[in-house]
């Protein structure tokens, strides 16, 4: 810095050389951690470069950076694009790319993950191949993306792997700054690993002296201590430390969130009037959505605490709002699901307050709000894209591991490119509802809290509080379920059947007698929609004694089944498809179409994922019997074994338009993989999202005949005009001892 001041006195400097000496003595207060400086002299040393587009390139870029550290994200995304049409004009592809990699960086702290995706990925196609550190670097960025849409095991070990290339290079402080950003990514998701790599990151900054890095570094380890619960009378005063030391650094809003944790601590050490001191001095206008949410759950809990529950309430909507005005930008069912983690605090808070207020009308409310963290947003159909549709159609194919999972990175980020609706439901009121319901039609929603299980009962009349139990006792029933379905669908011979299917029968019962049977007098005879937490995302609520026989839909919740009941469901064509190597499947589709007066049935080649895609667009009734596939670690790729491959959950999107009712003969793809405690995503929700009206589906494996036998009561059901789930019912056996069990569920 000396240096560069005695440059900079040197006189009749011309204003070119001056704008150079500018600009990198502000890379240097950059570096060393004088945020607010640094600005102030990019600013000069950008007028002194108007006319010279090489260095002012550079200067925009770095300002740019400098904008990130500062926390101002729109700023930077203006600077790096700057620097990104500027190189442009003297042909630099290489610093163009660096510049756009950027700009996709700055577009993801501003909340833009699309924008920053596809800008981070174009210039990796670029950059990746020139050097192992520019490789590192994107792939470092990129990790960040994904941990924040919820990717946790993809994120975490491109950050890994960035951090070794850093290492294996002796780049310690680029190691160190990626082993942050682990910690940073994994804070919503392992609070333990984010400890450890900001405790990791800590040690490394202080060995390299870079104390101002360490301060950050510091900050978040203290951040992961106070999530794991560890609140120590001195986090408080290490709290004040860092907030100091960010602030002088001008790190204004890594500084705010500091401010909020220690106002934590105090608040779970007793200590509310020193809370709510800590709080009162915050602004969090123009913070990030991460903050404000930090903001809008820590002022719900203070005025907990202090028994203002409905100021408590007020709080944590406005926090799901912003959440949802945020979601509602994606149209990509994968993103809204993954991002919904940013709001689980929130939620939960909410349903354990409304679990304290014993109000129906309150646990309805917060029932359907910690369930729809996603599904509040109205989907909106994306356009056809072409490139979607040939890598689905490649990856059919043989292809290396490589290359499919090239493929997979690109149909995924593709999908995620279209925009959402911006518009988001509102969840349905008590009184709102038991009009909607009529005579005929019960609702239960099932909360399953840490510690208790709750079921609402609500009909025309009423809406009656059942406290079921702990929920201990239903883990116990719950374990091993899926298991247990699939073993009893075998060709089990006697006397292995029985005790098999006689085991499974004891389960069902004794979830039966903890779920449904203190609900049975307030159900009478009627139909059930069901609202279950995540957590009883594979029951085969079809199975069990009290719900057996009725009419009985899942719904993802009560406000998207009154969604779907507006208009009047279209039954008036049906399509069949049969898949490969699935016994009695041409039987089924074959015996089940004869149901319909006219059907179009798909059957050996010809049921190819182009043929099936153009069927399903065509027709109301859609019925595919085919060996299924559950992919948990990304849901939209399971799929349906066709004749050229799997049929994919993403090829669900591609669709001109969909089936109102779909029925899935295949094991599995009834499962869902729950995310962020309350949000399922599977086959069944891809087709409700993409605009399905309802999907029968199983969860567990079906033997054949049993499925055979079912789906064809279900097929003269719809035919002669009854709703899916009273079709269901009426084909749907009791579990006993001596035959398969029947777990089609009605989604929708």
């Amino acid at each position: 810095l000396d240096q560069c001041d005695h440059a900079l006195d040197f006189p009749d400097l011309p204003r070119d050389v001056r704008g150079v000496l500018l600009a990198q003595k502000a890379v240097i207060l950059r570096r060393s951690g004088q945020t607010s400086k640094a600005l102030a002299t990019f600013g000069d040393a950008i007028e002194a470069l108007r006319e010279v587009p090489g260095e002012l390139a550079k200067a925009y870029n770095n300002r740019g950076t400098a904008q990130l550290e500062y926390g101002d994200a729109g700023a930077a995304a203006v600077d790096y694009a700057a620097a990104a049409r500027q190189f442009a004009t003297i042909g630099e592809r290489e610093s163009e790319a660096k510049a756009s990699h950027n700009l996709g960086y700055a577009l993801y702290r501003a909340g833009d993950l699309v924008g920053a995706l596809s800008a981070m990925a174009a210039a990796h196609r670029v950059l990746g191949p020139i050097s192992p550190v520019n490789n590192a670097v994107c792939e470092q960025d990129q990790a960040e993306v994904l941990l924040t849409v919820g990717l946790v095991s993809e994120g975490t070990a491109r950050l890994k792997g960035a951090a070794r290339d850093y290492g294996s290079r002796r780049l310690r402080q680029r190691q160190a700054v990626a082993e942050l950003a682990l910690a940073t990514g994994l804070r919503n998701h392992d609070a333990v690993a984010a400890c450890t790599a900001a405790k990791t990151a800590t040690r490394r900054f202080r060995a390299l002296g870079a104390q101002r890095w360490q301060v950050r570094a510091e900050a978040e380890a203290l951040a992961a201590q106070i999530e794991l619960g560890d609140n120590r009378r001195r986090f408080i005063q290490d709290a004040d430390r860092l907030v100091d030391a960010l602030q002088e650094q001008g790190m204004r809003w890594p500084a705010t969130r500091t401010r909020l944790l220690s106002a934590r601590v105090a608040l779970r050490r007793g200590d509310l009037a020193g809370a709510k001191g800590r709080l009162a001095g915050v602004r969090i206008s123009g913070a990030p959505l991460d903050v404000r949410l930090l903001a809008a759950d820590l002022r719900a809990e203070l005025a907990s605490a202090g028994g203002g529950r409905s100021i408590a309430f007020k709080h944590l909507r406005a926090g799901l709002e912003e959440l949802h005005a945020w979601q509602a930008s994606f149209g990509s069912l994968d993103l809204q699901t993954n991002i919904a983690g940013s709001g689980v605090s929130l939620g939960r808070r909410g349903l354990d307050l409304a679990l304290a207020s014993r109000r129906p009308a309150t646990l309805l409310e917060w029932s359907e709000r910690a369930r729809m963290l996603a599904s509040r947003v109205q989907p909106v159909r994306p356009p056809q894209n072409p490139e979607i549709v040939d890598g689905l159609a490649e990856l059919r194919g043989e292809v290396t591991p490589q290359r499919e999972a090239e493929l997979r990175a690109r149909i995924r980020e593709l999908a995620w490119q279209h925009g959402g609706s911006r518009e988001v439901m509102d969840p349905v009121s008590l009184g709102s509802l038991q009009e909607a319901l009529g005579g005929s039609t019960a609702l239960a929603a099932y909360v399953v809290a840490a510690e208790q299980i709750v079921a609402l009962v609500v009909t025309d009349s009423a809406a009656v509080w059942h406290d079921l139990g702990p929920k201990s006792e239903l883990d116990d029933l719950l374990a091993g379920l899926l298991p247990d379905l699939d073993m009893a669908a075998s060709d089990l011979p006697d006397p292995i059947g029985p005790v098999v299917r006689g085991g499974l029968v004891s389960r069902l019962e004794g979830l039966a007698t903890l779920l449904v049977a203190p609900l049975t007098g307030d159900l009478g005879d009627r139909g059930v929609v069901l609202t279950p937490s995540g957590v009883l995302a594979g029951l085969p609520w079809t199975l069990l004694p009290g719900l057996a026989g009725r009419p009985v839909t899942v719904a993802q919740s009560a406000t998207s089944w009154l969604a779907r009941r507006a208009t009047p469901l279209r039954t008036a064509s049906a399509g069949f498809v049969a898949g490969p190597r699935v016994a009695r499947a041409e039987d089924e589709v074959t015996a089940a179409a004869k149901e319909w007066t006219s059907a179009a049935v798909l059957t050996n080649s010809a049921a190819t994922a182009e043929a099936v895609s153009a069927l399903a667009a065509s027709v109301d009734v859609l019925h595919v019997a085919a060996h299924g596939q559950h992919s948990a670690e990304n849901p939209l790729f399971s799929g349906l074994q066709l004749a050229d491959g799997l049929w994919f959950g993403y090829d669900i999107d591609q669709l001109a338009a969909v089936p109102d009712v779909v029925l899935l003969s295949a094991c599995e793809v009834g499962r869902s993989t729950v995310r962020w405690g309350e949000e399922l995503i599977g086959m069944a929700t891809a087709w409700l999202h993409a605009g399905a009206r309802c999907v029968i589906a199983s969860a567990a494996a079906v033997a054949d005949q049993a499925a055979y036998d079912a789906l064809l009561t279900v097929h003269h059901g719809l035919a002669h005009g009854l709703e899916p789930a009273a079709a269901l019912a009426a084909a749907v056996p009791e579990a006993t001892s001596d035959r398969p069990p029947v777990p089609f569920v009605c989604f929708g």
